[in-house]
């Protein structure tokens, strides 16, 4: 194997958050009320119009990156149509230089706020086969909490939209408390060692080369 030089995630917080409970139920049981951005709403608009004339399965690739994963994953799911989504112009500008594929799948790229367009997908009543969120910002200090997705506000929404939910993280207790979090939502599930011979992001190949592991989760909501 290559060898890389990305860092291991390190932490103030020894173990589960102890705040974790108490944050995951009180997002359970109070409506999310940010208003929708209006870019978010013009993409989600966009992505539609596609959605509505598609007749397959759809399936999700949250903080997709620079979408290489979004296009391994049509590959994988070529009966679907794959949006990946992520928040970064920059980050998504990169695909066609560098990571586009197209011999295999259908996919397309979304730059919008998943704190709005998990929602706006949720209100339109997409039926969504699979949700991948692969590597998201972890955000490891304890006081940032509430920054990762599974102790958000929007957690309740990201649960609603179904389907069958894989998250990834080269930081374990980033998964055990996603797994936490949805067993408090009614979806009882745990974390796991995963490993894999093709890595279908860069930074899980990047993890991997530099000899981290990663944890994932499986959990059909």
């Amino acid at each position: 194997m290559e060898h890389a030089n990305s860092r291991f995630v390190t932490s103030n917080q020894p173990g589960l958050h102890d705040k974790l409970e108490s944050i995951v139920q009180t997002h359970l049981t109070t409506p999310f009320l940010k208003p929708i951005a209006a870019h978010t709403q013009t993409a989600f608009d966009e992505v539609k119009a596609r959605v509505d004339n598609f007749k397959g399965p759809i399936v999700l690739d949250s903080c997709c990156g620079v979408g290489e994963s979004t296009a391994n994953l049509a590959k994988l799911h070529p009966e679907a149509l794959v949006i990946g989504i992520d928040k970064s112009k920059h980050r998504l500008a990169k695909h066609a230089v560098e990571y586009q594929q197209t011999e295999h799948g259908q996919y397309l790229l979304v730059q919008a706020d998943l704190n709005d367009f998990w929602r706006l997908v949720l209100d339109d009543k997409w039926q969504i086969s699979h949700h991948y969120l692969l590597y998201p910002n972890p955000w490891p200090k304890a006081k940032h909490v509430k920054r990762r997705w599974h102790g958000a506000a929007v957690f309740p929404y990201l649960v609603k939209l179904g389907g069958i939910l894989e998250v990834r993280s080269n930081w374990s207790t980033y998964v055990d408390e996603f797994a936490v979090a949805l067993s408090l939502a009614g979806h009882p599930t745990q974390s796991e060692a995963y490993q894999s011979d093709v890595a279908i992001t860069p930074f899980e190949r990047k993890y991997w080369a530099s000899g981290q592991s990663s944890s994932r989760l499986v959990c059909k909501l």
